[in-house]
């Protein structure tokens, strides 16, 4: 379960570095068309189509980096009325739907992903034409990633429950520091 746990600390620390980055290079496209907007009455084409693109990839890209680091929304107003295992439970029941939310997500999306890959199909008209299928894909991988997380989430809630002890109620991964 270590194992599992840190490749997954991993992969999902690389992919919230990608997304910085792509971040970080969105933001000067964003700047340079606005810029040429005003300026030079040209924009950057293909712009509405790139940041429509990046903003699904990135938060696909950080979805599980927040449910490992256990920044996803969460109030623990009633499940400290209740304890231990009381947190445990909400822990469980919260990873059980994430689990489920994510686990159809992958399921919708697979086979768009593969149509899209196959067909070569694109979004926009005119000067620039921006492929679809790296944010059909980034989208599958994210929810996958999302779904391992959820799972050792859930493995760590369970052993909470049996054991009833504090420090099972969150499966925290090696690390989750960059």
């Amino acid at each position: 379960m270590r194992a599992l746990a840190d490749w997954n600390a991993w992969i999902v620390r690389a992919l919230l570095a990608g997304a910085a980055v792509i971040i970080f290079f969105l933001g000067f496209l964003v700047c340079a068309d606005v810029f040429g907007r005003a300026i030079f009455n040209s924009p950057v084409k293909g712009t509405p189509e790139m940041v429509s693109m990046a903003i699904v990839i990135i938060c696909f890209l950080l979805a599980g980096y927040s449910v490992q680091s256990g920044s996803m929304i969460y109030t623990d107003v009633f499940s400290s009325i209740f304890g231990v295992r009381g947190r445990a439970f909400a822990q469980l029941l919260s990873a059980i739907f994430g689990i489920l939310f994510f686990g159809f997500i992958v399921w919708g999306s697979y086979e768009p992903m593969l149509h899209s890959w196959v067909s070569g199909e694109y979004e926009g008209e005119g000067a620039l034409r921006v492929p679809v299928w790296p944010a059909r894909i980034v989208v599958v991988i994210g929810a996958v990633l999302v779904v391992v997380s959820y799972l050792m989430h859930a493995v760590g809630a369970t052993r909470a429950l049996v054991t009833g002890r504090t420090d099972d109620v969150i499966a925290q991964p090696a690390s989750t520091h960059l």
